[in-house]
């Protein structure tokens, strides 16, 4: 999987397989480098907020994100954080279509 960071090696692939948004059930896919650089720049200037409305204060090592490109879910310590809450809109960081 080319453009993929090395941090998903520790995902099994079945559990991607049947991985989805929990609030929409979109499923979702891994992350490449390059959208997972938007999404630490941003994080870096303070303007990433979860749906909870919680500021994203640290760097993600990698992250999951809706096949329709509206919703990133944070990897931390290799395990995917699946919760409606924690989820990232795409459309309040730069580098990602608009929905």
């Amino acid at each position: 999987m080319d453009g993929i960071p090395a941090t998903y090696a520790m995902i099994d692939r079945r559990l991607l397989d049947i991985l989805c948004c929990p609030a929409t059930r979109v499923p979702v896919r891994p992350l490449s480098a390059a959208e997972l650089e938007a999404l630490n720049r941003a994080i870096g200037e303070g303007s990433v907020r979860t749906e909870a409305g919680s500021t994203l204060k640290t760097a993600a090592a990698g992250g999951l994100i809706t096949r329709d490109g509206r919703t990133i879910y944070r990897i931390e310590d290799d395990i995917p954080v699946m919760l409606a809450d924690e989820g990232v809109a795409t459309a309040q960081i730069g580098g990602f279509p608009k929905p």
